[in-house]
């Protein structure tokens, strides 16, 4: 049997499944951080709350691409691990956590300064 993807499992062996899990709920949990995004961005913009119209849309957008961000962690952040664990290597650090984490902040900021304007 083929698994996908080819390029995380042909090399190395198969490393204790608890490593393997725990690697799989941390992809789910970037999986859920994108959908709370994308649905924070379509919520700002659909509930057109009392804002400045640039910024609620700025901030919206900011979060549509927040959440594309994290799916594009999520998926590589998992690959990347699932690799170094067959290959017992080091863990990888996330590429682009502390990004949406900046992100969010300024989203908030936005909102909020937004809001007495």
């Amino acid at each position: 049997m083929t698994r996908f993807p080819a390029w995380v499992y042909r090399e190395g062996t198969e490393p204790d499944p608890r490593f393997s899990l725990a690697n799989e709920r941390t992809f789910l949990a970037w999986l859920r951080t994108a959908l709370a995004l994308l649905a924070g961005g379509v919520g700002l913009e659909a509930l057109r709350i009392p804002q400045v119209a640039g910024l609620r849309l700025a901030a919206a957008g900011l979060l549509l691409l927040l959440g594309l961000l994290a799916v594009a962690q999520g998926w590589i952040g998992w690959a990347r691990s699932e690799r170094s664990l067959r290959l017992s290597r080091a863990l990888p650090g996330p590429t682009v956590g502390a990004v949406v984490a900046i992100g969010v902040l300024v989203v908030a900021v936005t909102v909020v300064v937004g809001s007495f304007l």
